[in-house]
Order: C-alpha cells, then sequence, then structure tokens
C-alpha cells in the first residue's frame, strides 16, 4: 500500500510539472518579447477601406496579441476604435461608447504597445491644422512612424462616428455622408493614434491620424478638429518595425488597389 501511495504521489507530481509546463509555455507565446514592441501592427490597407472593404477579417482578441494602443474601425464601419492599456473602446454613431468584445471584428486597425520614446510639450494654443503642421516640425524625423497620445483636459474637441452599413456597401467618401459629428467642450480624456509618413500613402492615413477617449469612457471618436491648450505633453512611441495582416478573401482581393486616393483620403479626414 505504501508503495502505491509513493507511485501515485510521483504520477500527481509529474503532472502538475507538465501543466506548470504548459502554463509557461502559454504565457510565453501571448506575451510580445521586446522586438516585437516597437513594431505597428495593422489590418488591411487604408485604400481598402476608402473603396468598401468594410467586412471585418480579424476578431479584436486576436489584434490585442499585437498592441494595446491603436485605433481603428469595425465590421460594416459601425463605429471608431480607439485601444488604450489594453481596453478597446467602441465610439458608435448614437455618441455612446462601448467596451468590445474580444469576438468582434474589424476591417482595419493599427495597434503598437506604447512606450515612449520622445515628447513636446506645446508652448501656445493649437487648432488641428497648426497641431499637425507645427508638431511634425518638432520630430527626430518625417520618415519614421510614430505613435501619438496626449492626456489633458482640451477646451474644445470635435469628432465623428459613422453608422454601421449594409451590403452592398457604399465606398467610405459616400458613408460619412451620414455620419454623426458631436463637439465636446472642456473634456478631459487622451488622444490616441500615429503619424506616419508620406511613404505609407495608400497603406495608411499619411500625417496625423488621432482618435479620442475621455477619462469617464463617455466621449470619444476620430477627431475632425479640436484646440490643443498651451503646456500639453505630445508623447511619442518610435515605431520603426511594420507589420501587416491581408484579407485572403472577401472583397479584398478582388478590388483595384492601383488607383491614387490622396483627394479621397483627404476629405474623408477632413
Amino acid at each position: 500500500m505504501d508503495n502505491l501511495k509513493f507511485f501515485l504521489g510521483i504520477g500527481l507530481a509529474v503532472v502538475i510539472i507538465f501543466a506548470a509546463s504548459a502554463v509557461y509555455t502559454h504565457i510565453q507565446k501571448n506575451t510580445p518579447d521586446s522586438s516585437d514592441r516597437d513594431v505597428l501592427y495593422q489590418v488591411s490597407t487604408i485604400d481598402a477601406l476608402l473603396q468598401g472593404v468594410f467586412g471585418g477579417v480579424q476578431t479584436v482578441g486576436e489584434l490585442k496579441h499585437h498592441g494595446d494602443f491603436g485605433i481603428g474601425t469595425f465590421h460594416a464601419l459601425d463605429g471608431e476604435m480607439t485601444v488604450l492599456d489594453g481596453v478597446v473602446y467602441q465610439a458608435k454613431a448614437d455618441g455612446q461608447i462601448y467596451t468590445v468584445a474580444d469576438n468582434q471584428t474589424t476591417p482595419f486597425a493599427t495597434v503598437t504597445y506604447f512606450s515612449r520614446d520622445h515628447s513636446v510639450t506645446t508652448g501656445v494654443p493649437m487648432n488641428m491644422t497648426v497641431f499637425t503642421s507645427e508638431m511634425e516640425k518638432q520630430l527626430p524625423s518625417g520618415n519614421m512612424i510614430y505613435a501619438v497620445r496626449m492626456h489633458g483636459t482640451f477646451p474644445t474637441i470635435k469628432v465623428r462616428s459613422i453608422p454601421v452599413q449594409k451590403k452592398p456597401y457604399p465606398t467610405l467618401p459616400e458613408a460619412i455622408k451620414n455620419q454623426s459629428v458631436y463637439t465636446y467642450v472642456d473634456t478631459t480624456g487622451t488622444i490616441v493614434g500615429f503619424y506616419t509618413p508620406v511613404f505609407v500613402k495608400g497603406i495608411n492615413v499619411p500625417g496625423y491620424h488621432i482618435h479620442y477617449i475621455s477619462d469617464d469612457h463617455t466621449k470619444g471618436g476620430h477627431i475632425l478638429d479640436l484646440t490643443v491648450p498651451s503646456g500639453t505633453t505630445v508623447e511619442y512611441d518610435i515605431t520603426p518595425g511594420f507589420a501587416m495582416a491581408l484579407p485572403t478573401s472577401g472583397d479584398f482581393t478582388g478590388i483595384d488597389l492601383s488607383q491614387d486616393l490622396s483627394k479621397e483620403l483627404a476629405r474623408v479626414e477632413k
């Protein structure tokens, strides 16, 4: 009997060791190493989105394995995505903000792991036009990708969100004709987004592309205009790596991506 207890004890210890090893391996696989943290991970292309490729192709759960900070949209263009501190928020056209389940999908998103490399403090109040122009001059190089983050109280922020679209999907310039626009006054929160160089034209939005989420998670969306007060710290994460997941089926495979859609993009962004 004592021998049986001994062998059962050994067997249980082996099971525990293998179980612990499996858990450790799972954690390793789902934890980014240092080389992965400086990568901008992107789902699809901005030109595909401009042409109405709105079907979700990657789950939010999978997206979160590639970053804790970023922006995008959702299946059928249902609202604006903001990812902050690993939480994914959805700003819908009704003005409400929702926390997103991992099984929701995205047709276009960009994420990274934010870690500040550079910062600039604004000296004067700026609107969106002045901010994008002046802050571009403050970058160490215009040929790098940067994640951009600002936290503060903003005198005004104008944001938009697009209502869910139905098939056959329109183009993005057509879809924004029914967008909802909200202007918030003296709102406190975080601006989340990216600066990408001119050579990403057709892939992402050249220049600044930023979204907003308030601290109380009741306000947010794609920023159309804002007032950045003086004394605001603008944080930058230099992101030299780039990875893209392209859809392998659906509308993406048949669209013409050889066109120059710069004018359409400018209209959508403004």
